[in-house]
């Protein structure tokens, strides 16, 4: 997934970003995420960042957790991705719900953001106290977008009777 384009505006002004996502060989959709500086300042702002810098061109999702989210942000170039993972940033007070459809950057404990975000596939409200502001959210049919993100290798037990 990478983006295809920001909309320029001021650091507090809500923007969009555009993603071109992959889903197959064959398939192309796009993605479109309106971020809100006023849900999560420093978080919309790193996501800027981020974007402008091209960090998540060529990213793809590498944790997806049926009914719950789907995560992207380990970028495949290894340098880049060490210049990020190691600028942490504090936490925001959760402004909005962590609602089916917003976005929000993982995190390993408080104030421990770094590049690492996660799509909420269900109403994941309790994660509101937890550290986890949304600074974003999909706009119009994208959820049935993310729905379809292959999340068979993702993280979570083992599905059925094992081995016959």
């Amino acid at each position: 997934a990478g983006p295809a384009s920001s909309s320029p505006a001021s650091p507090v002004a809500m923007f969009k970003v555009e993603f071109v996502l992959q889903l197959d060989e064959a398939t192309q959709v796009p993605l479109t995420l309106e971020c809100h500086p006023e849900w999560a300042p420093k978080g919309a702002a790193r996501f800027r960042e981020l974007v402008e810098s091209g960090y998540y061109n060529g990213c793809r999702f590498h944790r997806v957790v049926p009914n719950f989210m789907a995560q992207v942000g380990i970028c495949g170039d290894p340098v880049l991705y060490s210049q990020w993972a190691s600028k942490r940033i504090d936490d925001d007070a959760a402004k909005t719900s962590n609602a089916r459809g917003t976005v929000t950057f993982a995190t390993s404990g408080p104030n421990a953001r770094t590049c690492q975000v996660f799509f909420n596939l269900v109403d994941n409200s309790f994660l509101d106290d937890q550290g986890f502001s949304p600074f974003a959210r999909v706009l119009a049919d994208g959820m049935e977008v993310v729905d379809k993100i292959y999340g068979g290798d993702g993280e979570g037990g083992p599905q059925g009777r094992g081995p016959e």
